[in-house]
């Protein structure tokens, strides 16, 4: 399993770095990367819906697949429908299909709070991943992935090689202290290597500026990681279920892929927003 998990590990990483590489050279920023995140946008929901019905919510899913859709694409056009708007949308959308389909007293604002989570778990989280692609460029976006993913490593190197001390052992018991030590201390050198290296080559800023806020923006954007994993955790562990879905062995579904994105990707635009990293 640890050899199928690299050998898939690797071949996913190889094949978003291509797509980041592309899409940097189009003229149309997004033009490669827009359908990759329109279907993980689909996949996610659609394990969200799994999670939740499992978890005893019976969200109708229509709404949660068009309102995250709306959501994530206003991003890409903000000038016809800003992103609060299309959330705004999305929440009608979600009370419509209640509306619609309501016979008796009983569950709806359960339904109804399950889809709206939904759509912000995955669209509205999306979301910050796509501003950082369309306003500070590939440079950008590569620094919140980076930092995530050696974050990911970090934690389960260190983890399996000397983890002792559960971190957070209800809601997953696999992860520990010393693990979440090694995500720090991996995410800081993927934030060194970001800023360093990538940005510059990517267009996005200079390696010039305070070293601490590269050093922050690693132990942040990592440690928002490691909450949204476990975040996750506590949605599995809600349903009864070990992954979100089984159709990528050793890593679950593709909210066992994004969960620690989602979480670090609105840290990440904080700090590039407040000109804290980057130009």
């Amino acid at each position: 399993m640890l050899r199928w998990r690299i050998l898939l590990g690797t071949s996913i990483v190889a094949a978003l770095v291509g797509l980041c590489w592309l899409d940097h050279l189009a003229s149309v920023p997004g033009a490669w990367l827009f359908p990759v995140v329109i279907l993980a946008a689909a996949l996610a929901d659609q394990e969200m819906l799994r999670l939740m019905r499992a978890a005893g919510s019976r969200p109708l899913a229509w709404p949660v697949y068009c309102g995250s859709l709306l959501v994530v694409v206003s991003n890409w056009a903000p000038a016809v429908c800003s992103p609060s708007l299309a959330l705004a949308l999305a929440v009608l959308l979600a009370l419509l299909g209640e509306m619609c389909r309501y016979e008796k007293p009983g569950g709806v604002t359960v339904n109804l709070a399950s889809a709206v989570f939904g759509i912000v778990y995955v669209g509205v989280m999306l979301g910050f991943v796509v501003q950082l692609r369309l306003r500070w460029g590939i440079g950008a976006l590569a620094s919140l992935l980076i930092v995530v993913k050696l974050g990911d490593i970090g934690a389960y190197t260190v983890g399996r090689l000397v983890g002792r001390q559960k971190m957070a052992p209800v809601l997953s018991p696999g992860k520990t202290v010393e693990g979440a030590i090694g995500a720090l201390a991996f995410g800081c050198a993927g934030s060194w290597v970001s800023f360093h290296w990538l940005v510059p080559l990517f267009g996005s800023g200079t390696s010039s500026g305070l070293w601490g806020n590269w050093v922050m923006f690693g132990l942040m954007v990592a440690a928002a990681g490691i909450l949204g994993d476990l975040a996750e955790s506590m949605l599995k562990r809600d349903a009864g279920l070990k992954d979100s879905s089984s159709w990528m062995p050793g890593f679950g579904g593709v909210l066992d892929l994004l969960d620690s994105v989602l979480l670090a990707a609105p840290v990440a635009l904080a700090f590039w927003s407040l000109g804290l990293v980057g130009p």
